[in-house]
């Protein structure tokens, strides 16, 4: 039997391991599970307090709980279609050793869009058969249905670290 401190000690670890006590085998079901969330960050600054981003640039922010993402999105039909949705409230979920997914609503247009070649850290994709977004914190293959989003701009070291319950923004 689990004595008082070490039950004590488990529970602690659970309530502080991620932003929610979201399961981590929970893919399918974050399909159903997109909410609109109003209640995002719409202030986004890197750790030096400075403003990220400049007028005209298309800003996005990944929250769970401190941690804060902010993706610069390039000017495709998939990029403008997953703005176009925000803000939402979705389950994060880990694939591999180098990426963290989530489900949107709605599928994304990739007509026009660029692959994702570039194999770096902090690329935010749409691999296209699955219809998840892709943060890749670590290296990654390119290949023939991963279409490029974006990038990280700020806060890069937290996608490794996103876990249960995440929100999405539009930086205004």
């Amino acid at each position: 039997m689990m004595g008082r401190r070490a039950f004590l000690a488990v529970a602690g670890a659970l309530l502080l391991g991620g932003c929610s006590a979201g399961e981590k085998d929970a893919v399918p079901a974050a399909r159903g599970r997109a909410v609109a969330s109003a209640d995002a960050p719409a202030d986004v600054t890197d750790e030096s307090d400075e403003e990220v981003g400049t007028v005209g640039e298309l800003l996005m922010t990944v929250a769970c709980g401190d941690a804060v993402v902010t993706y610069e999105l390039n000017d495709s039909p998939a990029a403008s279609a997953l703005l176009a949705q925000l803000p939402l409230t979705l389950e994060v979920d880990d694939f591999s050793d180098n990426e963290k997914v989530f489900y949107p609503p709605a599928r994304l247009d990739v007509a026009g869009a660029p692959l994702a070649e570039s194999g770096e850290a902090g690329t935010l994709a749409y691999y296209e058969p699955w219809g998840d977004v892709v943060m890749f914190y670590g290296p990654f293959s390119p290949n023939g249905a991963l279409y490029e989003l974006g990038q990280a701009v700020a806060g890069e070291d937290g996608i490794a670290g996103l876990s249960g319950t995440i929100e999405l923004a539009l930086v205004e």
